[in-house]
């Protein structure tokens, strides 16, 4: 590896990891994500899962150091290096795999107790695709999580307007308003699949005090949970 790549890869882990990293915003919630799906799994330890756009791997390393045996799965090649090289200085086995997530689940057949897939569909062509995968991964009495973004003013007013160009807290660009998920057209993807939905909430974060909490409100972002039909 060439010094100018080298140096892109530093800059690329430092975007994810370094203490001016371009996705602070993750490792907030990431702790109030974490622990809404410890609670909704009832534990982790020894559990196969699933972290579908894991990117740098905040939620996976968050998993694995639960115990839970963690694949993490991205498109993005450099993000996984990322997450891998991070996951290795951490002194955790998480497997990360460079695939999509329809691929994935053609060989993965009730494979996992848990998949988690956050913050990923208000990103890709066709969530409706993922959720179906998505249900095909699961084991009896296993758990899908699922959290996006609401299309609401509210929503294009904090995460677009604030985050994106106020307080550039993330990068420009990130979002595109018209790819957000209400609730009713998440619910209508789970109901056309073998899952069904358990729990719904809100999630809050306030980028002043860094804080996020869980809340009633969906008109921002949301969290679900899912589990397959008895």
């Amino acid at each position: 590896m060439n010094k100018k790549k080298i140096d892109e890869f530093k800059t690329s882990t430092s975007q994810w990891w370094g203490p001016f990293n371009a996705f602070k915003p993750l490792h907030h919630i990431n702790s109030t994500r974490f622990n809404y799906i410890i609670e909704h799994s009832h534990g982790l330890f020894g559990k196969k899962i699933l972290d579908i756009g894991c990117g740098g791997g905040i939620l996976s390393e968050s998993m694995a150091e639960a115990g839970a045996e963690v694949v993490g799965l991205d498109i993005n090649a450099s993000v996984l290096e990322v997450a891998k090289s991070h996951a290795l200085h951490q002194g955790l086995n998480i497997h990360y795999i460079q695939e999509t997530i329809e691929n994935h689940a053609l060989n993965h057949a009730n494979h996992y107790d848990v998949v988690t897939c956050m913050e990923v569909l208000e990103h890709v062509p066709c969530p409706s695709s993922i959720v179906h995968a998505c249900s095909t991964m699961i084991k009896i009495d296993g758990s899908v999580f699922f959290s996006t973004l609401n299309r609401t003013f509210k929503s294009w007013l904090f995460v677009v307007i604030g985050a994106e160009y106020i307080f550039r807290i993330i990068p420009k660009g990130t979002h595109n308003f018209n790819k957000f998920i209400t609730p009713s057209e998440l619910l209508e993807w789970i109901d056309s699949t073998i899952l069904e939905e358990q729990n719904i909430t809100g999630l809050c974060y306030n980028p002043l005090t860094n804080k996020c909490a869980l809340i009633r409100n969906l008109n921002t972002n949301y969290i679900l949970h899912a589990k397959l039909k008895k």
